[in-house]
């Protein structure tokens, strides 16, 4: 059996019930890579809670997504476990293997997010059928994670003149990276948000977690999506951000949303202002 095949297999049987989900999760981060789990981990933890990994009332998208990062990283894993050579299936796979041969808070944001990348492009059928309100939470968890990677590895496109600070703000092994990462503190936990408006879902958001969407990452969209598209090597990537708007299966009436948010508030845009790219 190849190992693509039995990492499939693997998967299949551990997504049955989110606990065992999570716990074949957490199996990757054994040994030397141990910290490196911590977000991916917290984020998991976020989306059982939500209740979109259940078989029956959860969400096929967010099944699907997740079921492609454990795949790879399986895949990687059994690869690397193996006396015999194998080719990797895919290129998130191949940056899954290099992480596991030399770890790096570098290493693992290039795999973890050419998973999640390559989730995304290949199930964006089932994003549209779900609801607006979580195809843009969909988009912000994406921005929020390709951000995340920029501040450990094209800190000065992240924050400017504060790039000295971006290696340590990201870095997956420490709490910092909460920052960004974490959801909780920006969109509800239930699943499906019936009745929930994203203006409202805006509203809502924490002083904090506005001033990171709209004043620091916001401000610097289409770059950081470019540049994403360069690092990972999928240079589609690069379209799912378009003048600013975030447009992963979004509508396009609806764009303007994106533009509006919060900039037009004076601290997003002095924000902006202090963390240009140099």
């Amino acid at each position: 059996m190849s190992h693509e095949r039995q990492a499939a297999e693997e998967v299949r049987a551990a997504g049955a019930l989110p606990g065992t989900r999570l716990a074949f999760a957490a199996a990757f981060y054994r040994d030397g890579r141990r910290a490196y789990g911590r977000a991916e981990l917290s984020f998991l933890r976020w989306a059982i809670a939500r209740g979109v990994l259940g078989n029956e009332t959860g969400s096929p998208w967010w099944r699907a997504v997740n079921d492609r990062l454990l795949r790879d990283k399986t895949e990687a894993d059994l690869n690397a476990r193996s006396p015999r050579a194998s080719a990797p299936s895919g290129r998130p796979v191949e940056l899954w293997g290099e992480f596991i041969a030399a770890p790096s808070p570098a290493r693992w944001y290039r795999a973890h997010n050419a998973s999640v990348v390559a989730g995304y492009l290949e199930n964006a059928a089932l994003a549209e059928d779900e609801l607006i309100a979580e195809r843009f939470m969909m988009n912000v968890a994406l921005m929020r994670v390709l951000y995340t990677h920029a501040l450990v590895a094209e800190p000065r496109l992240a924050l400017g003149a504060f790039a000295p600070l971006g290696r340590r703000l990201g870095d997956p092994r420490l709490g910092s990276v909460k920052l960004f990462l974490d959801l909780r503190r920006s969109f509800p936990e239930g699943y499906p948000l019936t009745g929930q408006p994203i203006e409202g879902i805006i509203a809502r958001e924490g002083s904090i977690p506005r001033l990171v969407d709209y004043g620091v990452i916001g401000s610097r969209v289409d770059a950081l999506y470019a540049w994403a598209a360069s690092s990972l090597g999928i240079p589609e990537v690069a379209a799912l951000a378009d003048d600013g708007a975030l447009v992963y299966a979004w509508p396009p009436e609806r764009r303007r949303l994106w533009l509006n948010g919060s900039a037009d508030r004076l601290l997003p845009k002095l924000t902006a202002l202090a963390t240009r790219p140099r």
